[in-house]
């Protein structure tokens, strides 16, 4: 990897987390000596990157840093392409055709030596074989519901058949190939659930928000399916 690279790359890697990544990390990441890393960061700060932290502690990228954004590398647009196939064939309408939106902005942005990886890549979706079940269901509505932290009420019918209305508090909507699911806080059982999204008899969004910090339910849930996970572990 060319030393230019590899800087732009660890500006990349500090981009994603919002924890300090320590020296060890980014060597085993990019295949390198803990000395070149501490010798790159060095040269980075001396370039005025806003890096903070120091050996043995780690180093984070400050929020406000700038970069242009589509200096992407050959793997960054496949990872793009490949994401955005499996959007198309197997989200609903309106993110089937953001996916196909965000591909043609890029492919219009990039420098044409790039073109290639996006109109001949070599990553692809496996088709898919077997279509979603029918949803009655407006889901941009639940995403947005998602995004603005609102409750909503739902109309559920379970696997044996029997229907019941809730009060949820929802959290994130999963893709599958065949199947969603949409994972909220339930005020009637008052703990997270899993309802199908073609089990969702009618949904509403309603006007009152469920009242905490923006983050926090997220962070209640990747605690309770942490918690989950390690349960399931302990009972192999």
């Amino acid at each position: 990897m060319r030393r230019a690279d590899r800087l732009f790359q660890i500006i990349q890697i500090l981009r994603r987390s919002s924890r300090p990544v320590t020296a060890a990390a980014l060597a085993d990441e990019l295949e390198i000596s803990k000395r070149t890393v501490y010798r790159d960061i060095a040269d980075l700060m001396g370039q005025r990157v806003p890096i903070e932290g120091e050996a043995g502690l780690g180093y984070l990228l400050s929020p406000g840093y700038e970069m242009p954004p589509l200096m992407l590398t050959p793997e960054e647009i496949e990872a793009v392409v490949l994401g955005a196939q499996w959007v198309a064939g197997r989200a609903d309408k309106a993110l089937a055709n953001a996916a196909r939106d965000v591909v043609a902005k890029i492919t219009a942005i990039v420098p044409g030596h790039l073109r290639p990886f996006i109109l001949e890549p070599s990553v692809g979706a496996k088709p898919l074989l077997q279509e979603a079940e029918e949803e009655n269901i407006d889901l941009p509505m639940l995403r947005a519901a998602i995004r603005e932290g609102r409750k909503l009420r739902l109309r559920y019918r379970s696997d044996a058949g029997a229907e019941s209305t809730r009060i949820v508090w929802p959290v994130i909507l999963g893709y599958s190939d065949t199947s969603r699911i949409l994972v909220a806080w339930c005020e009637l059982r008052q703990g997270f659930r899993h309802f199908r999204t073609e089990r969702i008899i009618e949904a509403d969004m309603l006007d009152e928000n469920y009242g905490l910090r923006p983050g926090e339910l997220r962070r209640r849930w990747s605690a309770w399916r942490e918690a989950e996970l390690q349960q399931l572990g302990r009972a192999r």
